[in-house]
């Protein structure tokens, strides 16, 4: 049955909303300038009267606009800016052709307009971004150059948002000479150095990037930007410099926000959750009202069972208004229900509205009920949930399946989910779990040509590839073709683990329990899973080792003391 799992990759996801300082390169639009300056100068206008032809023509491109022509708009108004000299109109049509999404007339429209208005930072700023968009770099430099002529915070702003105007450039080498060139009268500005690292990292010249931020922090200590790249660049490498970097820097500059974030969100990374949820806690001292931040917290409490905090910190969450109220009612249910409070549970998983999170909470429902016995009520309310698509009509059949599972009624399950087959017949994960159904009830028939259909449909699957082997490997039989299964499910997927224990068991049934030992190790390194213990320690024990045997599985018990492979493992060797 899908879960709430908060695994890394899951945590990593929920805590993107907090802010972060990218130093690669965006996507940009077709215009992507600095924010615009305030004009401050009267501008200029032309002394000619307003002719008919005038009129007509500006009504002819104006009135494309309004039928969505821009294409016709933007020759309309650019031929009567040219002959008018109006920079208004040069304006016009600069508009007309972004809209229009015409390149290179945008940037001679954008060229005439700052002609004409040549103290426009606005007009600038569009003439140099709309040039470097169609490939004109060497037009575009005298922009540029008048962009970072500005004193103050209009030239730091320009090298600030210098490398996202040039993203859109394929050689890097280029643009890194370009911005060398730019920044060298400026010596004494930190983003300038900034600006050159950020285009010498692009370049692959990372070293020349390390020392331009040491530059940009001799200028500035304890710029967030330089810090936060600096840590960037240091993951690439080694995470646990990276690691270090941020923990003195903060030690320093303690009021860092975002580079407190940045090396709160790598702690999660590292699962190092603790000291994560430590760090965001540090955070949110200087932002108390943040949703996002209180959410992290609350998911990092829930990681590591302080579910009475977590309940704090994900109501804080929805009172602050955060923006997927639903999801944090889906986790407020899970904690809830971690505390085995029945009823408050059930009444957030009910509180979820129809959404992206609404299946997930009538799944959750369903589930509570049949903890409480209420098998036949769990049932229904899956049944009479409204699905939107296939997928979530397969999930709703497997959530029901896993329940009778539970239950230990098995030719239910597998009458649940040959009944949803019935309705999607190609769906995988429906035929996958119809095949581990039919596996449970010996009915190998039916699991072969589920696993075999699946194959046909998902030749990369290498969990049915997976299953199928380890299915005739646990019976003895046909071992040859269940290592040819295995290893191809290896090959599709290296270093699952599961997948490992499998290829481990198979050689074992071949009679090369030195190889199946080795695989098995791996295997267990990766997942510490009761299942894969149960099969290490049994090829341990016939191996005659059974003093390491009993270490794994005792290891293995006490995270997993109800689970079946490992007890009866336990079992047959006493």
């Amino acid at each position: 049955m899908p879960t709430l799992k908060l695994e890394p990759i899951v945590l990593a996801a929920s805590l993107l909303a907090l802010s972060a300082c990218a130093p690669a390169p965006l996507k940009t639009p077709l215009v992507a300038a600095p924010p615009p300056a305030a004009e401050t100068k009267q501008v200029v206008l032309p002394n000619q009267e307003l002719s008919a032809q005038t009129l007509y023509q500006y009504l002819v491109g104006e009135v494309a606009l309004q039928r969505n022509q821009p294409e016709l708009a933007a020759d309309a108004l650019l031929d009567l800016a040219k002959s008018s000299r109006d920079p208004r109109l040069a304006r016009r049509a600069t508009e007309a052709a972004v809209q229009g999404q015409q390149a290179f007339q945008a940037a001679d429209a954008a060229a005439l307009w700052q002609s004409l208005d040549p103290d426009s930072p606005q007009a600038i700023q569009a003439a140099a971004a709309l040039l470097l968009n169609s490939g004109r770099l060497s037009e575009a430099r005298p922009y540029l150059e008048k962009i970072l002529a500005k004193e103050g915070e209009s030239r730091a702003s320009g090298f600030l948002h210098l490398n996202q105007m040039l993203a859109r450039q394929r050689d890097r080498g280029a643009v890194l000479e370009l911005v060398r060139d730019l920044a060298k009268p400026y010596p004494a500005v930190a983003e300038a150095h900034f600006a050159v690292a950020q285009a010498a990292w692009n370049a692959g010249k990372k070293g020349e990037a390390l020392a331009e931020l040491h530059q940009a922090d001799t200028l500035k200590p304890g710029w967030e930007p330089a810090a936060l790249f600096r840590g960037m660049a240091l993951q690439q490498t080694s995470i646990p410099d990276a690691l270090g970097f941020y923990r003195d820097f903060l030690q320093e500059y303690p009021k860092a926000r975002e580079v407190r974030l940045a090396y709160a969100r790598l702690l999660v990374g590292e699962k190092q959750y603790h000291q994560a949820r430590v760090e965001f806690q540090r955070a949110m001292a200087d932002a108390p009202n943040n949703p996002e931040i209180s959410f992290a917290i609350g998911l990092l409490a829930m990681q590591e069972g302080d579910f009475e905090a977590a309940d704090s910190y994900l109501r804080q969450t929805l009172d602050g208004g955060y923006s997927d109220g639903d999801l944090v009612r889906l986790y407020l249910g899970q904690v809830a229900e971690e505390r085995k409070r029945w009823d408050e549970a059930a009444k957030w998983y009910d509180s979820v509205e129809p959404g992206e999170n609404y299946i997930n909470a009538r799944i959750r429902l369903a589930s509570l009920l049949a903890k409480q016995g209420k098998l036949e009520e769990a049932r229904r309310q899956l049944q009479q949930t409204p699905a939107q698509n296939d997928q979530q009509r397969a999930l709703l059949v497997q959530a029901e399946a896993q329940l009778l599972r539970e239950a230990k009624m098995y030719p239910a399950a597998l009458d649940v989910l040959g009944k949803g087959l019935e309705k999607l017949p190609n769906h995988p994960d429906l035929l996958y779990d119809h095949a581990m159904a039919a596996e449970k009830l010996d009915k190998l028939d039916v699991m072969e040509k589920d696993l075999r259909h699946l194959i046909q449909l998902k030749p990369g699957n290498a969990h049915a590839y997976n299953a199928l082997g380890y299915t005739f490997a646990e019976r003895g039989i046909r071992l040859t073709e269940a290592r040819d299964l295995v290893e191809k499910a290896a090959a599709l997927a290296p270093e699952d683990p599961f997948i490992m224990d499998s290829l481990g068991w198979v050689y074992f049934r071949l009679g090369q329990p030195a190889k199946a030992l080795e695989i098995l190790r791996h295997a267990l390194d990766l997942s510490h899973d009761p299942e894969i213990a149960a099969h290490l320690g049994e090829v341990l024990w016939t191996q005659g080792q059974p003093n390491e045997a009993r270490a794994v599985w005792q290891s293995a018990l006490k995270l997993a003391p109800e689970n079946e492979s490992l007890r009866n493992v336990m079992q047959k060797f006493k």
